[in-house]
């Protein structure tokens, strides 16, 4: 016989709607009824009907989650992070890829499979200030990325503009002076690229370091080809180098083939740092030093905030409608020359 919520009441000595709230992950239940009634679960193996929720509910149980190119390395950890997040509160996540282009991500918004979904967890990339409007939906959405545009949809960020300063100001206090930054950023100044480069000038400025020019490569993709034919250029204007910021990690991991191509040794002669502490990171040879944004504290705060948003719940700092997610600086062997076992 299958288990039904009646059966968990009657073992756990609580209401069906006791049951009800616990299964639901609605507040307002002790912890030790919940306690209770989840083990009462556990023992009578009973499973939620989510078809038949859906249709009390009106809602799906499904979340849309958008982001640019999952061939991205950050962007496909993301969304298995995503995944993983909203499974944990018992939803199933939809992919949308729009390749960052701003017509497919207006589409986004629209579209006949957007509204298969609860709700939509929207990473735009090409979406400008003149957009705005277009974010008043009628359904529940969380921006991420750099890109708030309206303040009236919550927001989850990293800390890109702390982290660049932090990375730059590792290689700073080794003694590195001719830094060299591979990537390019937005002409609007509110992407990664541009935040991220922000913090990497503060670095520089705070230690009295002048940034040379010639010592930037421009890299319109953030992959690891460009960053290859960015750190040449670099190279070969003849410029003295002796560190490399790479303004996420396959810019850098594209830089440092590129040092050993020219016969350079790093960490001894050219340290490098990246961002985002993508998986290859710890895996590359030497592994790199990067910038830890959060990632997983990024996805499950954007899970938390949608699904408070589809209960109607109460979501902390919901004034601000911004979130922030720590960082770290992962610091590995591009810059301390020191081996270490990965796992």
């Amino acid at each position: 016989m299958v288990a039904t919520m009646r059966d968990v009441a009657r073992l756990a000595g609580v209401s069906v709607k006791t049951v009800s709230n616990v299964v639901n992950q609605l507040p307002d239940v002790s912890a030790t009824t919940r306690g209770r009634v989840l083990a009462a679960v556990d023992e009578l193996g009973y499973q939620m009907n989510y078809a038949a929720r859906s249709l009390s509910l009106g809602r799906t149980g499904l979340i849309t989650l958008a982001v640019p190119e999952l061939a991205l390395p950050y962007f496909g950890e993301l969304a298995g992070a995503v995944i993983a997040a909203a499974e944990a509160r018992g939803r199933t996540v939809l992919i949308e890829q729009t390749g960052g282009v701003r017509e497919r991500e207006l589409v986004v918004l629209t579209s006949e499979r957007r509204r298969r979904s609860d709700g939509l967890v929207f990473s735009p990339v090409a979406l400008r200030e003149g957009d705005a409007a277009r974010l008043e939906v009628g359904f529940p959405m969380v921006l991420l990325g750099e890109r708030t545009l309206h303040g009236g949809v919550q927001h989850v960020a990293m800390a890109n503009r702390a982290g660049a300063r932090a990375a730059t100001e590792h290689l700073l206090g080794a003694g590195r002076r001719r830094i060299a930054l591979v990537g390019t950023y937005d002409e609007g100044g509110a992407g990664a690229g541009s935040l991220r480069t922000q913090g990497f000038l503060d670095a520089l400025d705070a230690a009295g370091v002048r940034h040379d020019p010639a010592l930037t490569g421009a890299a319109v993709s953030w992959t690891r080809s460009a960053g290859a034919r960015a750190m040449r250029e670099v190279l070969d204007r003849g410029v003295e180098v002796d560190a490399v910021v790479g303004l996420n990690d396959v810019l850098a991991l594209g830089a440092m083939r590129v040092l050993f191509e020219r016969g350079l040794r790093v960490p001894e002669d050219v340290a490098v740092v990246g961002f985002d502490d993508i998986d290859e990171a710890r895996f590359s040879r030497p592994s790199l030093t990067t910038v830890q944004p959060g990632r997983a504290e990024i996805a499950r705060t954007a899970v938390d905030l949608l699904v408070r948003q589809l209960e109607g719940g109460p979501v902390d700092g919901a004034d601000e409608g911004s979130f922030v997610a720590g960082f770290t600086l992962q610091v590995r062997e591009s810059t301390t020359g020191r081996s270490e076992q990965v796992s």
